[in-house]
């Protein structure tokens, strides 16, 4: 079985090793620390993590995410590659792989991309594939209520569709660019926008893209 998510886990803790608590990250207002204890509480709280989704926990949440950005950072990083306690369903390979593959990567270029001498990474075929299957299961959730049509178009021609309506938008890149993309990271995306410019420029500036 494929351990994708396990490999992110141990690239995106030795990054956040190697830039130190302070550096600047993707996710907007987040220093490297932040972005640390997100992924700690995301599998060790769950009591907490709600939050994220459910609005009556969002200031549980915020609060418990700071009283882990305190640690230690070293500590944090230990938790980050130690991963989920012993009786979390994240310990399970088959739910490890579906919830956390791409959290990781999405995350792991978070911390490369907002660093000024990054490139992009080469990624192998298998796990280009892995990335585009789960692409394609959440694009319409994660295309939800943006301002435009859009299509995903990977380099072979494979395609899906993230939301239905006009003008169309064509965003073509490979798997991983396109899942970054989606999750938000427009402007650290390689994609190449194809449709009308003003529907471009509408999608370009979208805070709803993403999840």
């Amino acid at each position: 079985m494929s351990t994708f998510a396990k490999r992110e886990r141990l690239l995106l803790a030795d990054l956040l090793e190697t830039a130190g608590p302070d550096a600047p990250t993707l996710c907007e207002g987040w220093r490297t620390r932040d972005l640390a204890a997100h992924v700690v509480v995301r599998e060790r709280r769950p009591d907490a993590a709600g939050g994220a989704l459910i609005k009556p926990l969002a200031s549980r949440l915020h609060r418990v995410r700071e009283e882990y950005g305190a640690k230690p950072y070293e500590e944090l990083l230990q938790l980050i590659r130690t991963g989920p306690p012993r009786f979390s369903p994240f310990q399970l390979k088959q739910v490890d792989e579906a919830a956390n593959t791409v959290e990781f990567y999405v995350h792991t270029e978070d911390v490369r991309r907002a660093q000024d001498d990054w490139s992009p990474r080469e990624l192998d075929p298998v796990f280009q594939d892995a990335l585009w299957s789960r692409l394609e299961r959440v694009a319409r959730l994660m295309g939800r209520g943006i301002p435009t049509g859009l299509v995903l178009r990977r380099p072979n021609g494979q395609t899906t569709v993230a939301h239905r309506g006009t003008p169309v938008v064509t965003a073509t890149g490979e798997p991983s660019e396109l899942l970054l993309f989606a999750y938000g990271r427009q402007g650290a995306a390689k994609v190449e926008l194809e449709g009308e410019e003003n529907a471009i420029a509408k999608l370009r500036e979208t805070k709803q893209l993403g999840i």
